[in-house]
């Protein structure tokens, strides 16, 4: 269903015709957002693959350490990542200690829950060097909310939420300056809608592994995600923010 990095978060769609070009994109911009400069030490929290960490890695010449929950996206990503200065490691994010250049996260801040919002950035506080820069990129909520969509929660993403921006700027109140807040959320339609096509393209070798309900579950996930988005009922946020305020007027060109 993914791209050949195995991106599971928003593409960018500004120039990209196709899904693999949509998620270099993304790990492009992110690195442009960020100033990331060879040799620069960077915290990716919820690291999945390690898909960033080889990207900036590779690109940008950057130092890298990502947690995770997940023993196989460790695993995985340890094999993907050999022979880079990236460091994958099973570790809860609020467990992390150290100080780092840059603190990122792609799609982590959904799953933290909004009694954790400020935890969150409290770590990140912790972990950034003074001078750095710290990222979020995260799924927005129009209203802010204490709960999910059940749909959602039973099948999909188990005490999955999304953050209002309200909830966002309460958790940084204090901690940071915010440098830069850029929303593309209508680029979830068309990643959804590429997933959506290499999954139904791909099914006659899934459903070795999955049934029919689990066919009409999933196309039904994708679709209705992709709508929700088309709406502008959610929306896709990234988000720079620094301990005191960089020095200079902040800029980044956000064309690939």
């Amino acid at each position: 269903m993914l791209d050949k990095r195995m991106l599971y978060t928003c593409g960018y769609w500004a120039t990209a015709d196709n899904l693999d070009a949509a998620q270099e994109a993304k790990l492009d911009l992110v690195c442009r957002k960020i100033n990331l400069e060879p040799g620069m030490t960077v915290l990716d929290l919820g690291c999945g693959y390690g898909s960033f960490a080889k990207y900036a890695a590779e690109r940008y010449g950057a130092r890298v350490t990502g947690v995770t929950v997940s023993k196989e996206q460790v695993e995985l990503g340890a094999e993907l990542c050999r022979g880079l200065p990236v460091e994958l490691r099973l570790e809860d994010y609020r467990q992390v200690t150290g100080k780092y250049d840059r603190v990122i996260s792609i799609g982590i801040l959904e799953h933290v829950g909004y009694k954790n919002y400020r935890t969150y950035m409290q770590k990140a506080d912790e972990c950034l060097q003074a001078d750095g820069i710290a990222f979020i990129h995260t799924i927005g909520n129009n209203v802010s909310s204490i709960a999910s969509n059940p749909w959602i929660t039973r099948y999909i993403f188990p005490n999955g939420m999304l953050p209002s921006a309200a909830q966002i700027a309460r958790a940084m109140e204090g901690l940071f300056v915010m440098e830069d807040w850029h929303n593309f959320g209508q680029h979830y339609d068309k990643t959804l809608m590429a997933w959506h096509r290499n999954f139904t393209c791909n099914w006659n070798t899934l459903k070795a592994f999955y049934d029919e309900r689990f066919y009409r579950m999933w196309t039904y996930y994708l679709l209705s995600c992709a709508g929700s988005f088309r709406s502008r009922r959610n929306q896709l946020w990234q988000i720079v923010f620094s301990k005191e305020g960089l020095r200079g007027e902040y800029h980044c060109d956000r064309t690939p």
